[in-house]
């Protein structure tokens, strides 16, 4: 039976609570009528919490910023992949369906996670493991079929998107733990940020967004977004990513989604009816069957 790092759970619980709560953060600052295009706002909250993980880094934990010409690419690539691919798309998803509607669609994350890898060491997927891809997928049809049944295209086209956005996190996360970095996680993070928010205003530019003229909710949304989903609960991912197995890491997505509907229910009163309860059930049994190859218990 394999031990996990109580650190890590420590962190991993961290990750558990506020990640689930910035799938509100992100709908309260992209939702029609907010000011903020889903990049620009994206892209911003990136940059400022570069800089606050460089501060923490520099001055308080005395760590070197110098990285060398191999930690660049790495940084760089997985930087985009996290960021710009998976946060990005969660944020212009966002501007059209509501916030536990997103969770539940990117809790599938640790089910391509457990894809990726057995491709990557060439095993064969187990039981369980086409067990829960099937199932997750009868949820995400589940949780769509409104929109499928009524031809909802931007509906359809942002769950689209989510599930891109959980393939390129899985990706980038899976790239970062097996390259074995050994500089700090509050230094990686924030180039890993900077990478991603430099791709995502890039692609702002070019796409032409509107203007930002964000409301009251919409700047608090966004300095939540900084401060605990970009500096507090990644630096913990990261943490979480050194000390435990990837696919342990990645059950926060089975969290996540409970918190996010349970939010977006008490706050802007998004709906919860038959649809989203069935198929959030399909959704987290499936990523219930990745984990369900491994028994852990907690090592101090």
């Amino acid at each position: 039976m394999n031990k996990l790092s109580l650190a890590g759970l420590i962190h991993l619980g961290i990750v558990y609570i506020l990640w689930g709560s910035t799938y509100l953060a992100i709908r309260i600052a992209v939702q029609e009528g907010s000011g903020f295009p889903p990049m620009i706002m994206s892209a911003s909250r990136l940059f400022c919490g570069s800089i606050i993980l460089m501060s923490l880094a520099k001055i308080f934990y005395k760590n070197s910023l110098k990285i060398n010409r191999d930690e660049f690419f790495v940084l760089l690539i997985s930087g985009i992949a996290l960021w710009a691919g998976g946060n990005g798309l969660v944020a212009i998803a966002e501007t059209n369906v509501n916030s536990g509607y997103a969770a539940l669609i990117i809790a599938c994350t640790p089910i391509w996670v457990a894809l990726i890898e057995s491709y990557i060491d060439k095993e064969p997927p187990s039981f369980y493991l086409f067990g829960s891809l099937f199932i997750s997928i009868v949820g995400i049809t589940v949780l769509n079929w409104p929109a499928i049944s009524t031809n909802a295209t931007n509906d359809l086209w942002s769950s689209f998107l989510l599930i891109f956005a959980g393939l390129s996190w899985g990706a980038g996360s899976i790239y970062q733990k097996r390259k074995g970095l050994k500089i700090s996680p509050e230094v990686s993070s924030a180039y890993q940020q900077i990478f991603g928010g430099a791709v995502l205003f890039i692609t702002s530019f070019l796409l032409s967004e509107p203007e930002i003229s964000p409301n009251f909710s919409s700047w608090l949304a966004w300095a939540y977004l900084i401060i605990f989903g970009s500096v507090i609960a990644f630096t913990s991912f990261v943490k979480a990513l050194k000390l435990l197995p990837a696919n342990i890491v990645f059950t926060y997505a089975f969290v996540n989604p409970i918190v996010a509907v349970l939010l977006g229910f008490i706050i802007l009163n998004e709906p919860i009816t038959r649809w989203t309860i069935l198929g959030s059930a399909f959704v987290l049994l499936g990523v219930f069957g990745v984990f369900k190859e491994k028994n852990y218990k907690t090592e101090s």
